[in-house]
């Protein structure tokens, strides 16, 4: 059975600042090594064997069902662009109602993606005993690969992490991670309400660097009425994405030391 890749593609509208920043009319088009973003995450999810359909959900569909250089990127994989649904929890709710599972979900951001990283994954999270499995790597894997990088971890009492934007939902129960997601969303700029739906006992230790990624699973699962994994990515590299001007220099400048060895 294929499996259907999707791949969240919003901006923050027309002021996004990394839009402005690269003079381009939408973050996912910005050109980096000589290829738009999105086309270089089609292009390694294109190259993954178990992936025969990818979805790329967008604010600005029409403008890209057209685009030759997209389908070509997407190689003999079947390609969808659909309408984003206004935030990122709520684009992958329509599409586990869309596509049903299992279904992977990647970013648009993640410019420096590669086939490997996803096979990877994939075959991790494919033999968890879950339904929902996140990427995450540890500091150790990111700072070897990037010495000098300043990030936002996750601290966890085993130690600091860092998301790959990469997710598995494995079965129909994984709509309940969404929509403990989306209620997140929704509160974001309402952190009492985030924390005491978090418990404020399993918040109080995480800020402590008490609580373990387990009872931090065990806690959200239970939210989410789903089994809830992580898949420990050995690739530094994969913890990078373009959220920002800084990031965009730091992405074009890895390419271009690496085109240039």
């Amino acid at each position: 059975m294929s499996l259907t890749a999707v791949v969240l593609a919003g901006s923050r509208g027309p002021d996004d600042p990394l839009a402005v920043y690269a003079g381009v009319r939408h973050k996912a088009l910005i050109d980096i090594a000589g290829t738009p973003m999105l086309e270089r995450v089609v292009s390694a999810l294109a190259a993954v064997e178990a992936i025969g359909r990818i979805v790329v959900v967008i604010e600005i569909p029409q403008a890209l069902r057209e685009s030759t250089s997209l389908r070509a990127a997407a190689g003999a994989c079947e390609l969808q662009v659909v309408d984003a649904a206004g935030s990122p929890s709520a684009s992958v709710m329509l599409a586990l109602q869309q596509f049903d599972t299992p279904l992977l979900v990647t970013t648009a951001d993640h410019a420096l993606l590669e086939p490997e990283w996803v096979r990877y994954f994939l075959d991790a999270a494919q033999r968890a005993p879950a339904d929902v499995c996140a990427a995450l790597a540890g500091s150790d894997a990111v700072l070897a690969a990037l010495p000098t990088t300043r990030r936002t971890w996750l601290r966890f009492r085993e130690g600091r992490y860092s998301g790959c934007n990469l997710f598995y939902f494995a079965t129909p129960a994984a709509a309940g991670v969404a929509r403990v997601w989306r209620a997140f969303e929704a509160e974001r700029k309402q952190p009492l309400k985030m924390v005491s739906r978090l418990g404020w006992g399993t918040a109080l230790r995480y800020l402590l660097g008490w609580l373990g990624r387990q009872q931090a699973l065990s806690r959200l699962g239970r939210m989410a009425g789903a089994r809830l994994a992580i898949v420990d990515m050995p690739f530094g590299l994969a913890a990078v994405d373009v959220d920002k001007p800084s990031d965009l220099d730091l992405v074009r400048g890895l390419l271009a030391a690496r085109a240039g060895c």
